[in-house]
């Protein structure tokens, strides 16, 4: 890991409000591709999943999905269900956060894909109970549909589909069609 990559890390954690979104901008970023050092912080960005912090949960759970691309030894596979964790945080602003990026594990190989659709679609179903499940259930269509796009997989869009065709209210089936399409 170069050093202005350590550095990114430290001020994600404890620099000033500009300089941690500065950090987290360019950490995700250098993240979207294949990284060499993705096990230099992985333990620690587990660790922070749970941190009393909940922008440092969000922020670890949007790195390890990130990060998922460099993980030839599938540790996601173990570590997933304490990612998972995170997109249902007290705070709803870091469970959204984190749901919006769990996708990104998805592209790390199929059962990573596996893993996450499974993973979605149980929410999609059961999470119905929760609150602002509408703005959950919008965030994983929009999931399915970035791993779609990825992928070209029309089994994932069928999926989606699927799911949608479960809505009953027709405000929120219409929305949720319109990503989809």
């Amino acid at each position: 890991m170069d050093n202005q990559i350590k550095i990114a890390f430290e001020k994600s954690r404890s620099g000033d409000k500009d300089e941690r979104y500065e950090a987290y901008q360019k950490i995700l970023t250098v993240t979207n591709e294949k990284v060499d050092w993705a096990y230099e912080v992985w333990d620690q960005l587990v660790e922070d999943l749970t941190h009393k912090d909940g922008h440092q949960r969000s922020r670890a759970a949007q790195y390890l999905a990130n990060l998922a691309i460099s993980d030839p030894e599938m540790r996601m596979m173990e570590d997933f269900a304490k990612l998972w964790q995170v997109t249902k945080d007290e705070k709803f602003v870091t469970a959204r956060h984190s749901l919006q990026a769990i996708w990104k594990v998805g592209i790390a190989g199929a059962p990573q894909k596996e893993l996450v659709m499974e993973a979605m679609m149980e929410r999609f179903q059961l999470g119905t109970d929760e609150k602002n499940y509408t703005l959950i259930r919008n965030d994983i269509i929009q999931n399915m549909r970035n791993l779609y796009d990825h992928y070209q997989d029309e089994e994932i869009k069928q999926t989606a589909l699927e799911l949608i065709e479960t809505v009953e209210d027709a405000k929120y089936k219409k929305k949720y069609l319109a990503i989809v399409k």
